[in-house]
Order: structure tokens, then sequence, then C-alpha cells
């Protein structure tokens, strides 16, 4: 039995969002005091090649879980071949009022209503620069709460013009359920305007700083086939490169009756699994290969990533199921994953 299967029952026994920090912490403590490489070992698996990155194993963190970039070298020694920190927005905000996380545990799902709490780029950049670690970080960025849709594209850029030196790559958040209104970045005619926005402020970025630093797009699984269809045509058009399927659902069919289930915010975890890999399919099939895809949604297993990967995807993220498994799932991911 590991130390997080025997930690979970006693972790379970405190307020959701109250378990999350002590966990995090506690991570930060042991790997400061060196016992975290006597308690992980890396996993084995075959480096990736993905948006022109060399990626040393295709199973990475997904956003959400260490927003602030506060805990970047506790979470690298579990053995995460990629870290994703954020959704980091350009003003520090406290997000939705407490309790805003909650566990379904009988379908292995996690509610959250965080609303991008965050302690603001800036804070996030120092966090980065302050850390030990140098391998592959992605930064989600998003828009502050209070910032109309018609001018989200400033925070959008203003995000991405000051983490564009630190970021391997910059993930654009438009698909969280617990920002009002972010969805809705998601139709045509507004997605089409802020990814043509991003991609010349990327060019821009690119000259000043002789670097290129890839742009994927965060989808929601709640999405019409059209509208997926119509996602992957303007990613092509406007030539981003790569994008990640998907966030939290905003549907309840899977965890009718169970307890928090009547929660509000996006339900992720086991419960997310088949829509997450829906959209999946259907972007591999409509961008045929034009841009990777990122696979995240529901993977509890290492079989659970490897459907995610046979669904169409290039790299995978973990977080849910973090919680129920533990880094465990790490090693397991990356041994499916060969």
């Amino acid at each position: 039995m590991t130390i997080y299967a025997l930690a979970r029952p006693l972790l379970f026994q405190l307020d959701a969002e109250q378990a999350h920090d002590l966990t995090l912490k506690s991570l930060r403590v042991a790997e400061k005091a060196g016992l975290l490489g006597l308690l992980a070992k890396p996993p084995v698996c075959q480096p990736r090649s993905v948006m022109g990155i060399t990626f040393p194993n295709p199973v990475g963190l997904a956003a959400g879980l260490d927003k602030n970039a506060a805990y970047i070298d506790g979470l690298a020694a579990l053995g995460f071949g990629f870290i994703e920190v954020g959704t980091i927005t350009p003003r520090p905000q406290p997000g939705n009022p407490k309790p805003r996380l909650f566990r379904v545990v009988e379908a292995q799902g996690v509610i959250n209503r965080f609303g991008f709490n965050n302690l603001g780029v800036d804070q996030l950049l120092a966090n980065v620069r302050a850390a030990n670690y140098r391998g592959i970080l992605g930064i989600n960025i998003g828009k502050n709460f209070d910032t109309p849709n018609e001018r989200a594209v400033d925070d959008y850029l203003l995000c991405l013009r000051k983490v564009y030196a630190q970021a391997s790559y910059v993930t654009v958040n438009i698909s969280s359920p617990n920002t009002k209104n972010l969805r809705a970045l998601q139709e045509k005619d507004a997605l089409s305007a802020l990814l043509a926005a991003l991609k010349q402020a990327q060019t821009d970025l690119s000259q000043r700083y002789g670097r290129y630093v890839p742009i994927a797009l965060k989808i929601a699984p709640d999405l019409e086939s059209e509208q997926i269809n119509e996602i992957a045509d303007l990613l092509m058009q406007h030539q981003f490169d790569g994008v990640i399927a998907t966030n939290t659902t905003l549907s309840r069919a899977k965890v009718e009756g169970m307890s928090n289930a009547t929660e509000t915010g996006g339900l992720s975890g086991a419960p997310v699994r088949e829509a997450s890999n829906l959209v999946i399919r259907q972007l591999a099939s409509r961008l045929q290969g034009a841009l990777p895809i990122i696979g995240v949604g529901g993977i509890l297993t290492g079989e659970d990533a490897a459907e995610k990967v046979a669904a169409g995807a290039s790299l995978v993220q973990l977080y849910s199921g973090l919680v129920y498994r533990g880094p465990a799932l790490v090693r397991e991911a990356c041994r499916a994953l060969g």
C-alpha cells in the first residue's frame, strides 16, 4: 500500500479544499527535506515531440492544481513529463466564496467552482523564477471575472505578453464554467477574433525574444458536434499550435442522486471521461493531424490514459485522478503509454 493510500482516508475527513491545500504544503515540505526522491520512483516512459517541444514523458499535470506556481518543485518530483500552472489572471482575485470544492466519491468525481482564484500574473511569475524546476512548464491564462467579454482579449494579451519569456507553452482558457459568460468566447466570431489577436501577439513576441512559444486552446466537453468542428477549423485557420480537451462539465448525468451532485460548478474526474474522449475523437477526425491534442478528463488508471491516446491525443494530463489515486497514477499512466 502506498503512503498516499494510507493518508487518503484522513484527507477525505477534511473539507476538500483544506485537504487540497494541506497535500500541496506537505508535498513542498517533503521536497525541501529531500524525501520525495526516496519515496517517488521516476517513471519509465518514452519522450514525445509535440508542438515543437520534446516532452520527457507524455503524462502532465493539468492546470488548476497549482494555480500560482507555488509548488512546482514538489510536483515535479512526482515524475510528470510537464507541469501546467494557472489559470492566472492579470489582477489578483479571490474567486468564489467557500466552500467551492466538493468530492463526488461514489463516482470518483470532483466538483469545483473556484472561479479563477489566484494571486495575479506578477506573483505567478515571481514564483516561477524562484523555483528550481527547469522542465516543461505550461502557463494557463484567463481573464478577470469583472472584465467584460468585449474586452477579454485585452486580459489574454496582457497575460500572454507577461508570461511568454517564462513559459514552454501557453494555454488559453476560455472553457471554465465558473467565470460568468466565459464560455461564450468559444462561439465562432468571438473565438476567431481572440485567436487572431493572440496569433499576432505570438508572432511579435517570438521576434522580440528570438524564441517561439506555442499556444494551445483549452475547450469544454459540453459542445455540440457543429461547435467542435467550428473550433477545429478556426484553430487550423489561425495556425494555433495545440488544443487541450477537455475542461470540466456542467452535466450531472453521470452523478445524479449522489452526494454533492447538486453543487454548482464544473464536474471532473471519472464522470467526464466519456465526454472528453468523444470530443478528442471528433477533434482528431476534423484536424487530421494539423495540430496536436492534449487529452485531459477522467484519467484514473493507466488504461484511461491509453484510451485518450487511442482517441487521438498526443499527450495526457492528470488532475482529479490524483485525488483518488495519488502520485502512483503518474507512473501507471506512463507505463501504459510506454
